[in-house]
């Protein structure tokens, strides 16, 4: 609709800008119809006007693809239809008013409905009015009114599974955000149209019955006005009158008849990518047998006696050279895709295609096995689907990356209640469900034992038991934290997701994020890409980052310190730690508690300054250079504070800003869930609750 808009006001300007006044003229303008007795030279204006605009309805319906494209339909019927009654109210004025004056009393065009187009008589006249509103009424109405009932019923039943379907394609990756939202709002503007379309089109319908009561009116009342009022005979009176009045009642029923027709083919319309005149003419000639039928058949009624030979013998014909036409062309179109496959075949097309077809990959997969099918199912016991979308939300929301579409698939070498998590093709991790079950997690202040199969939460490992459903109200009584498998299997991906975030960010992907920022903070992503550092470094710092689990949202504060200290050093792991030190309330407020106080501990000064000197210079950077027996002593002596201190709390390292990052690299692999932060990410308003020394 846009696009039409655009051309029309190409060849009218302004013709947008004040669009939007053409209804509310119109009803004003059938207002004043309705009020003030009109000339007849702008009464066969107006009538010119209605038998157009319902040409034009009637040829937009045949052209239109899919009937939400003409969503103004059911309010344009409104209007015509009172357009249409309005006029009927004008001439009726004429008619009773000057009907003395002759037949011209009402106009021009009137006049040439009620005697030239009917030849000037009367009877015939009402005939083809009766039969008009015959057909409008008992036939295209009744039919178009059931189509929309029916059709609107189904829409709305259907509306469910549209939208189920839109959010599957959309989890598996078949579309994005933007093709997901459109499809939405096609089927929340295909359920309104078919609704509203169930209620316009009966206006049509009753429209009908008033032009037989204005019929009745105009009759009745014109012969006793012309008798008793124009001094007229009885049989001028009734010849004038019944001339006005058919002439009145075609003008109006034959626009009448064409809006409904119009209605009729919208409702009736299925989706296409040709209009139904392209539609109606491939379908009809998609086989020439039916044709040569029809050609056998009109032949022998041409030569059945008593029979008119020459239509029957012409259409004969001309129904055979189609029938002929139409075999030629199928036969032209079989040779040309043959000869095509043939030349795939030979170049083997067919074969490089499949071949780069299998070269895609997945970033993140979920196989499931058989007896899992059922969660990801349609109308199955679970909503997975709907929760990966709510975790690729969540992600985008914690980390600041858009997550890629998971791919679900079944894999028959797993067991019936397993799954597998994929990142880049390669299991990450594995866990198994009980579909039927619930899994109960003991938080460590159960009031009582509950009977169930031994097991372990997949995301954190937390012992855990398989319950039966009849024992979940009891075991959430005692104490015991109760969820259901498919809430088990969505944390498992959230938390997989989480750890593996970086490996997720490449550098097409770090691209997209700064493209989006670019449309908000042009500027600092100019100054910083490519000015001072490439995209590839920009990446790398994301994923230090990411690896430690520090959200990149806040990109604007991370690009801004780039380019501050970009310029200063290209050293990545640097770089990092300036950003971090940038984002310190961020980080600060991750790991405190819901008191605001962050749990600490420390690592004394002696160990420190070990780190520092250890700290050895490159051409690609530092490294830590410590003997393996110095470091694993470190070590033991870290996880020993980490397990003596507060439970309950994210164990927090806190260390100089020199040896953080060394140390956090000597840490992760045997202390993975450590958090080490430096004193130049501690901002004034924490609160910091120490919990011990590392000696």
């Amino acid at each position: 609709m846009a696009t039409s808009s655009n051309t029309v006001s190409s060849f009218i300007p302004g013709f947008e800008r004040y669009s939007h006044l053409a209804v509310p003229l119109a009803v004003v303008g059938i207002l004043m119809i309705l009020i003030i007795p009109l000339p007849t030279i702008l009464l066969d204006f107006f009538i010119s006007i209605a038998i157009i605009l319902s040409v034009v309805i009637l040829l937009v319906s045949m052209y239109i693809l899919q009937p939400v494209e003409f969503s103004v339909f059911p309010s344009l019927l409104l209007l015509i239809t009172l357009y249409r009654l309005s006029l009927n109210v004008a001439t009726t004025r004429l008619i009773l008013l000057n009907g003395g004056e002759g037949v011209g009393a009402a106009g021009h065009v009137i006049q040439s409905f009620g005697q030239f187009v009917v030849g000037g008589n009367t009877v015939v006249g009402i005939v083809i009015f009766l039969v008009l509103i015959a057909i409008q009424y008992i036939v295209i109405n009744h039919g178009a009114v059931r189509i929309s009932e029916v059709t609107a019923r189904f829409t709305l039943d259907a509306m469910p599974g549209k939208q189920v379907a839109i959010d599957a394609d959309l989890n598996a990756g078949i579309i994005d955000e933007h093709e997901a939202r459109r499809r939405r709002r096609e089927v929340q503007k295909e359920a309104e149209f078919y609704g509203a379309m169930d209620g316009a089109i009966r206006f049509t319908q009753r429209d009908a019955v008033a032009a037989i009561i204005i019929l009745l009116i105009n009759i009745v009342g014109g012969f006793i006005i012309g008798v008793m009022q124009h001094n007229m005979t009885l049989s001028e009176a009734l010849q004038t009158y019944t001339v006005l009045t058919v002439g009145d009642g075609l003008v109006t029923a034959i626009p009448a008849l064409l809006v409904s027709v119009a209605g009729g083919l919208v409702t009736t319309r299925a989706a296409s990518e040709t209009n139904l005149g392209d539609d109606v003419t491939r379908q009809l000639l998609l086989n020439p047998r039916p044709l040569y039928i029809a050609s056998a058949i009109l032949l022998g009624l041409a030569i059945v006696p008593g029979l008119p030979k020459l239509p029957f013998f012409l259409l004969s014909l001309g129904a055979g050279g189609l029938a002929y036409i139409v075999s030629k062309k199928i036969q032209q179109e079989r040779a040309a895709q043959e000869q095509a496959k043939a030349e795939k075949a030979a170049v083997g097309a067919p074969q490089t295609e499949k071949l780069e077809q299998l070269l895609k990959l997945d970033m993140l997969g979920l196989e499931v096995g058989y007896g899992l099918i059922q969660l990801v199912e349609s109308g199955g016991k679970g909503d997975l689907l709907s929760r990966i979308k709510s975790i690729r939300r969540q992600i985008a929301i914690e980390l600041g990356i858009i997550v890629p579409p998971i791919h679900i698939t079944d894999n028959l070498q797993l067991g019936p209640k397993q799954y597998a998590i994929l990142l880049k093709g390669v299991e990450v991790a594995r866990g198994e469900l009980m579909v039927d079950h619930y899994l109960a997690i003991n938080p460590g202040s159960a009031r009582e034992e509950i009977p169930g199969i031994v097991t372990s939460e997949p995301a954190f490992g937390l012992p855990a038991l398989w319950i039966k459903a009849s024992d979940k109200d009891r075991a959430q009584f005692a104490g015991y934290t109760v969820v259901d498998p498919v809430t088990v299997v969505s944390t498992h991906i959230s938390e997989t997701i989480k750890r593996h975030a970086f490996e997720l960010l490449g550098r097409q992907e770090t691209k997209s994020l700064l493209d989006a920022l670019n449309e908000t903070h042009p500027k600092v992503v100019e100054e910083c890409v490519p000015k001072v550092l490439s995209i590839g470094e920009v990446q790398r710092v994301l994923q230090n980052l990411l690896r430690e689990g520090v959200s990149i949202r806040d990109l604007v504060t991370i690009l801004e310190t780039l380019a501050d200290y970009g310029a200063l050093t290209r050293d990545v792991n640097v770089l990092t730690e300036y950003v971090r030190q940038a984002l310190a309330r961020q980080i600060c407020k991750q790991y405190a508690d819901e008191n605001g106080e962050l749990h600490l501990l420390t690592l004394s000064p002696q160990i420190d300054q070990l780190f520092s000197e250890a700290i050895t210079q490159s051409n690609q950077g530092t490294y830590l250079a410590l003997e393996p027996k110095v470091a694993q002593g470190i070590l033991s002596r870290i996880s020993e504070a980490v397990e003596n201190s507060l439970a309950g709390n994210t164990p927090v390292l806190l260390c100089s800003a020199a040896v953080r990052s060394h140390l956090k690299r000597l840490t992760e692999r045997f202390i993975p869930n450590l958090v080490v932060l430096s004193h130049n990410e501690i901002t004034p308003n924490i609160r910091i609750v120490s919990i011990g020394v590392v000696q």
